[in-house]
């Protein structure tokens, strides 16, 4: 599915609600969807990880709503991917450079810039399952939410279980 995040009738075709804006200038553009936005320059220097979790949080809740999410920056290649990248390694035991394959099984053009890969390997080495235990275990929720989407598209077919 290809979106965009300023075409209402589009994302109601697609039955997004919720819009994940990652951007310099990331701000509310419609009425009806609920938003997130998260200034953020596509630099190597721009630290992600400190919105991973409201990120993965936003995403999951809309999901298990059965609702549509739509994650975008201005590319679509750096600052969106990474938070798409960072929720997958959350609800599958993917490491970054799996649910990032998953991602380009996709979009191919998805490539998060040097800095934003080195934050996505420290969230997997050090954060990722504390991250998991606290927002995504079973009294939350999170096995009501297909995977079979994201199944498709794996490498390996690997999905959280636990």
């Amino acid at each position: 599915m290809r979106c965009d995040a300023r075409d209402a009738e589009q994302l109601s075709k697609n039955k997004v609600t919720h819009i994940l804006s990652v951007h310099d200038s990331a701000r509310p553009m419609l009425e009806g969807v609920k938003y997130l936005c998260i200034p953020a320059a596509d630099s190597p220097s721009q630290n992600l990880t400190r919105h991973f979790k409201e990120s993965i949080k936003f995403i999951h809740e809309c999901r298990l709503q059965g609702e549509g999410c739509l994650v975008h920056c201005l590319a679509g290649v750096s600052r969106s991917v990474t938070l798409v990248v960072a929720y997958i390694m959350t609800v599958t035991d993917f490491g970054w450079e799996d649910a990032l394959h998953t991602v380009r099984a996709g979009r191919s053009c998805a490539n998060p810039n040097l800095g934003f890969q080195k934050q996505l390997q420290e969230f997997e080495e050090l954060q990722v399952h504390q991250v998991t235990a606290l927002h995504l275990h079973p009294q939350a929720g999170w096995l009501t939410v297909s995977l079979q989407p994201l199944a498709a598209l794996a490498p390996t077919g690997r999905l959280r279980a636990d």
